[in-house]
């Protein structure tokens, strides 16, 4: 399916040119905690990475601690499924085969940092390491295990235009994805892991509430959202599926991933369509018509700077 923004540009023909084409996929599929499944799982993440640059995928967004497991028991077992960013061997692995396909990856795995342990997103590329961040807002248990994030929301530079991270829970969090905009991320990437909430877990299209949320925040900040989610039974959480890559007008492009689904689903965007996807009409700019005469244009946060798009 391809994105129905406003080109930047047009070719001699009339025909949309895409100045940073990207195939973007978002992996479901069904982790499994325990250093036991350890191997398993990243023989599973290995096989759907590989199956999306089968398909051309050049951006890859994989579940929440899709290498670990999420449901631990306890301090000691979440300290056993951690490593160090980047210089641990699951970051490495991604970085090697990012290099040899000349892809970017966003993956999310427990990091350890010190006597701290926290829930992250890494980005890496043809060149490696690019950045990673610390999930802010934590969910539930999360909270025994995990130390709150503290690099705020960075936005990363790549070659195929400014990719921001979120980790799932933040998405009920309307100032984290405003903030990543702001600061002229071009797609927002989120791992998530979204845990079976206060019923009814769907409505009547099998859409959960945190698809919605998604699409609301892409519609809201005219950027392009993608969301990779796990799916079954782990322990004591079941998780909801729903994987999804939001265009800049909030709407799916192509389909919502089933909530059993294992799957990979695909989108083929402009990602610097997003640099004109804000003005709507003659009278209507999304980040123009925002009241900064009342509120801070970046809600008080001082960890970087208003970018226009």
């Amino acid at each position: 399916m391809t994105e129905s923004n406003l080109p930047i540009s047009v070719t001699e023909t009339g025909v949309p040119r895409r100045n940073s084409p990207a195939r973007v996929a978002v992996v479901q599929f069904n982790p499994q905690v325990g250093v036991e499944n350890r191997a398993a799982n990243l023989a599973a993440v290995d096989q759907r990475l590989r199956a999306a640059v089968k398909e051309g995928a050049n951006l890859i967004v994989l579940p929440e601690l899709a290498t670990t497991g999420y449901t631990f028991l306890s301090r000691e077992e979440a300290f056993a499924h951690s490593e160090a960013v980047p210089t641990g061997p699951t970051v490495g692995g991604w970085e090697d085969f990012a290099r040899a396909h000349g892809v970017y990856i966003v993956g999310c795995l427990p990091e350890l940092d010190g006597v701290k342990l926290y829930d992250t997103a890494v980005l890496v590329g043809p060149e490696g390491f690019i950045g990673k961040y610390r999930k802010t807002h934590l969910w539930n248990e999360e909270k025994l295990f995990f130390t709150p994030g503290d690099l705020g929301y960075p936005v990363f530079e790549t070659r195929l235009g400014r990719i921001g991270l979120l980790v799932c829970w933040d998405i009920w969090f309307p100032e984290t994805a405003r903030l990543v905009a702001q600061q002229g991320a071009d797609i927002i990437c989120i791992p998530t892991g979204w845990v079976w909430t206060p019923p009814p877990l769907y409505d009547a299209s099998g859409t959960c509430m945190a698809a919605y949320l998604t699409m609301t925040a892409a519609h809201a900040n005219t950027v392009f959202i993608a969301t990779a989610d796990r799916i079954g039974v782990e322990r004591t959480s079941g998780f909801m599926g729903n994987s999804l890559i939001a265009g800049t007008n909030g709407w799916p492009i192509g389909r919502i991933a089933g909530p059993d689904e294992d799957t990979i689903l695909y989108a083929d965007i402009d990602v610097v369509s997003t640099r004109t996807a804000p003005i709507w009409n003659q009278l209507n700019d999304l980040p123009r018509d925002r009241r900064v005469d009342l509120y801070d244009q970046m809600l008080g946060y001082r960890g970087g700077q208003a970018l226009p798009r």
